[in-house]
């Protein structure tokens, strides 16, 4: 069994991807916090580890590194094979990956921490401000998400077939990111049904963001 640590932030969402897909393939690991607020992943001895000043981080058990949650959780598919996170036919990956997209590739970017400060420090943006900013955002991409979730016949109990997959992992982070700022999951009730399935299962509720050590 190897040795793994987690670098990573209770509630970055992209940490919750990680810590879901771990449990999910039944993988043991150390768990390291860091504040992001407090710039932990802006030291010297972080940037080593990571160039980018990003969680989360995965540290191998020969002292390499992984970073991105996607990239590193397609390591783990491909070192882990049991259970799949991908669909074994190309058009399922595709799929898979096109849902998993719409949330890693056009929320996350624009809604990450450090676009939320950036907004505050150089355009005065404030509270109420920074939250119309990711609802706007969020909203986009989740409408057009619960359409395809919600006419596609690949859409089972998850967001494709009755497994959970890549594309729960994001949607399942993602959702708890949304609760941060108020974001009313019922109007879109297809992800509210997902949702709410994946929070049934251990491995998914043991990653949500207030089950973790540092949460505060």
């Amino acid at each position: 069994m190897m040795s793994l640590k987690l670098h990573n932030f209770f509630r970055s969402s992209t940490s919750t991807r990680l810590r879901a897909a771990l449990n999910l393939k039944g993988l043991d690991y150390d768990y390291v916090p860091y504040s992001l607020r407090d710039g932990e992943t802006r030291t010297p001895e972080y940037l080593a580890k990571n160039p980018q000043g990003l969680v989360p981080t995965l540290e191998k058990e020969d002292g390499t590194f992984l970073t991105q949650s996607l990239a590193i959780i397609e390591w783990l598919d491909e070192t882990h094979p049991e259970p799949a996170l991908l669909p074994g036919d190309p058009d399922g990956r595709a799929r898979v990956r096109a849902l998993s997209y719409m949330i890693a590739c056009e929320i996350h970017p624009l809604n990450n921490l450090r676009v939320l400060f950036r907004l505050r420090d150089q355009f005065g943006a404030d509270e109420e401000s920074q939250k119309e900013w990711f609802t706007h955002w969020v909203s986009l991409s989740f409408e057009a998400l619960e359409l395809e979730l919600s006419r596609s016949e690949a859409t089972g109990i998850y967001c494709h077939g009755n497994t959970p997959i890549l594309a729960d992992i994001c949607l399942y982070a993602q959702v708890w990111n949304n609760r941060r700022f108020g974001v009313p999951l019922e109007q879109w009730p297809t992800i509210a049904r997902i949702f709410d399935a994946l929070e049934k299962l251990p491995a998914f509720a043991k990653a949500a963001p207030p089950e973790q050590p540092d949460a505060a």
